[in-house]
C-alpha cells in the first residue's frame, strides 16, 4: 500500500474510505450489499446508521435509485433482499456525467468535435 497512500488516505475522503472510516467500518459495520458500480453498503448492529463506501471517487449521483432509497430510509428493506420493480421503460441508472467528457452537448455547441451543421434559416446581417 505503501506510506504515501496510508497518508493520503489519512487526509483525504473523496477517493474511497479514510482511515477513520474503516476503522469505525471494521468496529461497527454490518455488510448489507453491493451495488453494480462496486459501492459497499454498510449498517451499525441495531440499523441507527447507514452509510457507502464508494468504490473509486466519493460520487453520491453513482449510487442507484433502489440504494438511495435504502440509505435514507425511504424503505428498510435493501435492495439485496427486496429489489424495486423495473418498467421495460426504464433506462439502467447512470451518474452525473456534467463536468465530464461524456457530458451532453447540444447541436452547435463548441464543445462537440464535428463541424456544426450548415443552416438554412439564418442569414447574417451585414451593414448596408
Amino acid at each position: 500500500m505503501g506510506i504515501l497512500n496510508t497518508l493520503l488516505r489519512a487526509v483525504t475522503w473523496w477517493n474511497g474510505q479514510t482511515l477513520g472510516t474503516q476503522l469505525f467500518t471494521w468496529r461497527n459495520g454490518v455488510k448489507v450489499g453491493e451495488d453494480n458500480e462496486g459501492n459497499v453498503f454498510y449498517r451499525n448492529r441495531d440499523d441507527s446508521r447507514r452509510w457507502v463506501i464508494y468504490n473509486g471517487e466519493a460520487e453520491a449521483s453513482r449510487i442507484s435509485p433502489d440504494w438511495h432509497g435504502w440509505l435514507h430510509r425511504t424503505w428498510d428493506e435493501p435492495p439485496t433482499d427486496k429489489p424495486l420493480p423495473r418498467k421495460d421503460w426504464e433506462k439502467p441508472h447512470q451518474e452525473n456525467l456534467t463536468g465530464t467528457a461524456l457530458a451532453y452537448a447540444p447541436a452547435g455547441s463548441i464543445r462537440r468535435r464535428a463541424e456544426p451543421a450548415p443552416r438554412s434559416d439564418y442569414e447574417a446581417w451585414t451593414p448596408e
